[in-house]
This record gives structure tokens, C-alpha cells and sequence, in this order.
């Protein structure tokens, strides 16, 4: 936060925030024509233990996850599932995208230690779309067992 680079924020909450929103503008009118629809989207466990250097990542991603749950709750018609999956360290090519050479350090160490396969991912959002029509799993928290 200290460095103030407000064009960082702003990227920042047009991909995390902005995008989720327009993902949900787009495919609620089809979940509405054919009677039912999952909107499934990553937030973090970043959002679920602020850590410094990560604030307004967090921020974004804890703001994500109040919107599917205020759309969750104005979905009274059964028409529509939300889950939030808060995935830990996953082992994905995030550092590729850091330019601070100590948090892609930090980031790059604690991936190689603690990240877990792409795949559990999958298994645990297959596992909520699977669920039946009248049961939504709304939220999942998946990570590493070895904590850093």
C-alpha cells in the first residue's frame, strides 16, 4: 500500500472485481433462458488471511466473495448456484506475472514448498457442480496441508 501505485490498484480491480462482474452480467441472462446455472469463481485464501504487500488483492477478492453471496441471497427462485473456491498456494505460472524481485522471490520459494496440484482444484469445484440441482455448496477453502 505504501508505494501508492494506484495503476496497479486499478488493473487489479478491473481483472478481479470488474471481471467478475461482467461474467456475471453475461451469464445470468443464459442461466434465466434455459432454467438454471453455477457461477463458480476463484477468490483466495489471500482474502481469508490478509497478509502485507497483498492488500488490495485480498481487498478485491474479499469483495468477490461478498458479491456471489449477495446474489446468492437475491436468487430466491432457484434458478441459480454460487461457489466461491478460496484455493491456497497452487502451483500455476502467478510469479510470471510479478515484477517486485522480492515478493517473486517470496512468492516463487513458497509456491515451490507449499503448492498444491491444479488438478485438486478441479476435483473440489467438480465436487460443488456435481452436487444436484437443490444443493449448492457455496463456499470451499482448499490448500496445502503443510502451512507455511
Amino acid at each position: 500500500m505504501g508505494d501508492l501505485d494506484v495503476n496497479d490498484w486499478s488493473a487489479m480491480i478491473d481483472v478481479n472485481l470488474r471481471g467478475v462482474l461482467n461474467g456475471i452480467a453475461a451469464a445470468l441472462p443464459v442461466f434465466r433462458r434455459q432454467g438454471r446455472g453455477h457461477l463458480v469463481t476463484t477468490v483466495s485464501t489471500s482474502g481469508l488471511k490478509i497478509v502485507p504487500t497483498q492488500a488490495v488483492y485480498a481487498g478485491t477478492k474479499n469483495a468477490v466473495r461478498t458479491l456471489l453471496e449477495a446474489l446468492r441471497q437475491e436468487s430466491t427462485d432457484g434458478v441459480l448456484r454460487t461457489t466461491s473456491i478460496s484455493p491456497g498456494y497452487v502451483r500455476t505460472e502467478l510469479t510470471d506475472y510479478i515484477e517486485d524481485p522480492a515478493i517473486l522471490e517470496q512468492a516463487g520459494r513458497q509456491m515451490a514448498e507449499l503448492g498444491i496440484a491444479p488438478e485438486a482444484v478441479a476435483r473440489a469445484i467438480a465436487f460443488a457442480i456435481e452436487q444436484p440441482d437443490d444443493v449448492e455448496i457455496g463456499d470451499i477453502t482448499i490448500r496445502p496441508t503443510i502451512q507455511g
